[in-house]
């Protein structure tokens, strides 16, 4: 039986790739319970401290698997639409909040709840043939594993309204003008590869600091300022502390290279 959800990993970067290629890596059940709990795993797993989330051949991720939506629609007399709490809620949930930096590599398609997987990543990388469609409204849907915190923090609250609304593809130049694409890259051969070398960069930094830091973005995007001002109190406490912290310090004195551990 094929693996709905493939980990690799390559020294301290662990690349989840989306494995349903011939259905455009929809979400099954199997496929978002398998993500679900990697990416828990993954939130104590000190040896990771990189992340890059890929799909299977030539599309990122059609969203919801409608075929078995289907299926549940017409079997079903509980709620239909249980899977948001019980997957794409906690995959959001993690994917945002996991302490290490998230890099997409976004080829292909992403669509509904896929474009929104790829939202919750720090970075994401796109080639020529990457689009974006936020198709929850085209089946009678509102929007979910959180695009409608994502898309607005992304592109402003009026082209969110747009994009969820009109439900109208967006190219990759267009992508990476609105700020849903970190870098485009030329050929889509080197969407994942690119991905890949971005996240070993990150590996290679201060684990602490960059989870300290997405910590305070997500709690200043909402609060106020003093709210951020404490935030930043916080996590200086708290990377103030770190083995890396140290030693990048004595290394700068010494106008040296640091080394981070990710500690």
């Amino acid at each position: 039986m094929t693996e709905p959800l493939l980990v690799d990993r390559t020294d301290a970067v662990v690349t989840l790739t989306l494995n349903r290629p011939t259905a455009m890596n929809s979400l099954d059940v199997a496929l978002k319970e398998a993500l679900r709990d990697t990416l828990a795993e993954l939130e104590t797993d000190r040896s990771c401290r990189a992340v890059v989330l890929a799909g299977a051949g030539g599309s990122f991720s059609a969203g919801q698997d409608l075929r078995e939506h289907v299926r549940t629609l017409e079997t079903s007399d509980a709620d239909p639409l249980a899977t948001v709490r019980a997957h794409y809620n906690p995959i959001a949930a993690r994917l945002a909040n996991l302490p290490k930096p998230v890099v997409a590599a976004v080829r292909g398609m992403a669509a509904g709840a896929g474009a929104s997987l790829a939202f919750l990543a720090d970075f994401r990388i796109g080639g020529p043939k990457t689009r974006f469609l936020m198709a929850f409204a085209g089946v009678g849907l509102a929007a979910d594993t959180g695009a409608s915190w994502t898309l607005p923090r992304l592109v402003g609250h009026a082209k969110a309204v747009e994009l969820l609304m009109l439900a109208e593809p967006v190219g990759a130049e267009e992508a990476c003008r609105l700020g849903l694409l970190t870098k485009l890259v030329d050929d889509d051969e080197q969407v994942l590869p690119t991905a890949q070398e971005l996240a070993a960069r990150l590996a290679a930094g201060p684990t602490v600091a960059y989870g300290a830091i997405k910590r305070q973005l997500s709690i200043a995007d909402a609060g106020t300022l003093a709210d951020a001002l404490a935030a930043e109190a916080q996590a200086q406490a708290i990377c103030g502390a770190t083995a890396d912290h140290r030693a990048a310090t004595t290394a700068f004195v010494a106008k040296q290279k640091p080394v981070f551990e990710g500690r």
